[in-house]
């Protein structure tokens, strides 16, 4: 084992609360959704058991009709804003009654996290049994999405909040926020006690942000008033993914562990159409990338972000669109003075290297960048990318994001010792 895999596990081991993992230190003291997944997929190569429990604990805030918060909220602390008595989970009538949590959700990672575990682990049959007792749980959660974000009935779910993407702040957003004027709200931050303000969303951004989640509030996070009422309501490309990449995940599984015949068929027919209508609606000829679609404004957003080539990871795009992303991709992304891959495009006005989701490289998002590429056998490119990231936490450390400019001697900001940066680092070092 070399050294930086050992420093990986040491920060996980850090990061590790009772039952589950924090992101960092100071800076997020919960549990998050996402997160989640990619932790236990580095816990897994070490501590499969913690592996189970980080994902045991998640699905146990799991609400009554499957949906599953993108924070809980498993202890208190002042660090944070905003938490859980702003969000009010409880305004929903089947939200959990023993975790507080907001009312949002992320990216859905889950189904393919467990067929990750059942790669990793050594122990098939253990991992299987383990499965079984979860499996429905996150096939409870895409019954969810389908029955209750499609509501176009195209197979493409949406998102109510710049926060469910998981880009927060990503410049993909600024056309939707000048539509809105929210109000200017009264409130304290505590992310920039921790870290460089100028590397965080504005103030005024915030008022976006908290307005969206009032709307929400007011009608008790009821997904139909939210979907009439939301000014932020968008299909976005690696949302979708995750969820037809774990939709995928769910059908091998349970074909693997049997009996379920009528979920995988119904998984099978969400599929088909998840597919075929992201195909035909969020892919863009003029941009050669797949792009996001503002359900409220009833437009395409026009722009390139590192959340555009995470179909390839699902499996979404022929080998002929394929190769016209990874065209794309290089082009925009992979130029010799970049490492890859910025989380918006470097050739836009609105990149900003240094700000949060509005251009630094991300270790989650290149992971499934490396993944998709391998998938469609371009070795180059997914060898470009690995070792990209590997060379960013060598020189800087497990950062929360980098910048993706090679000339900067000081690449690493947000948060340091991230859970998932050390996870997935984990993951690229057993990559053969």
């Amino acid at each position: 084992m070399n050294e930086l895999e050992k420093e990986a596990i040491k920060i996980l081991q850090n990061n590790w609360r009772n039952g589950f993992s924090i992101p960092c230190e100071g800076l997020y003291p919960f549990q998050w959704k996402w997160d989640s997944g990619f932790i236990a997929i580095g816990l897994a190569y070490f501590d499969m058991s913690k592996a189970k429990e980080e994902i045991t604990t998640l699905l146990d805030a799991q609400w009554k009709n499957g949906f599953i918060p993108h924070i809980i909220f498993h202890n208190e602390s002042d660090s944070y804003f905003p938490g859980p008595d702003y969000h009010h989970s409880d305004l929903h009538p089947k939200a959990s009654k023993k975790y507080k949590s907001t009312g949002m959700t992320q990216p859905p990672v889950t189904g393919f996290v467990l067929e990750e575990l059942y790669r990793i682990s050594k122990d098939k049959k253990d991992i299987l049994q383990y499965i079984e007792t979860v499996i429905d749980k996150v096939y409870d959660n895409h019954h969810y999405f389908y029955n209750n974000r499609d509501i176009l009935n195209e197979g493409l779910v949406y998102i109510y909040h710049n926060w469910e993407s998981g880009t927060d702040n990503s410049p993909l957003w600024d056309d939707i926020f000048k539509t809105m004027n929210p109000p200017k709200y009264t409130f304290e931050r505590r992310d920039t006690t921790h870290v460089d303000a100028s590397q965080r969303p504005s103030k005024r951004e915030y008022d976006h942000y908290l307005h969206i989640i009032e709307v929400a509030k007011e009608h008790h996070y009821n997904d139909q008033k939210i979907a009439e009422l939301s000014p932020f309501l968008v299909q976005d490309p690696l949302f979708n993914s995750m969820l037809i990449k774990s939709n995928q995940s769910l059908i091998a599984l349970y074909n693997l562990i049997g009996n379920n015949q009528e979920k995988v068929n119904q998984l099978k027919t969400w599929q088909e159409k998840s597919i075929h209508s992201f195909n035909k609606k969020l892919f863009s000829e003029k941009l050669g990338a797949y792009i996001h679609y503002d359900l409220r404004n009833k437009k395409p957003l026009e722009y390139i972000s590192s959340s555009s080539f995470a179909p390839l990871f699902a499996g979404i795009p022929s080998k002929e669109r394929a190769s016209v992303l990874v065209k794309t991709l290089m082009q925009k992304f992979g130029k010799k003075n970049l490492y890859l891959c910025a989380s918006f495009d470097p050739s836009s006005e609105r990149y900003e290297p240094k700000k949060y989701w509005r251009g630094p490289v991300w270790i989650n998002l290149n992971w499934i960048l490396y993944k998709g590429l391998k998938q469609y056998n371009f070795e180059n490119e997914a060898q470009r990318t690995k070792e990209d990231t590997i060379t960013l936490v060598k020189k800087f450390g497990f950062y929360e994001y980098f910048d993706a400019r090679k000339e900067k001697d000081n690449a690493g900001y947000g948060g340091l010792n991230f859970s998932w940066t050390a996870a997935l680092i984990i993951d690229l070092l057993h990559e053969k």
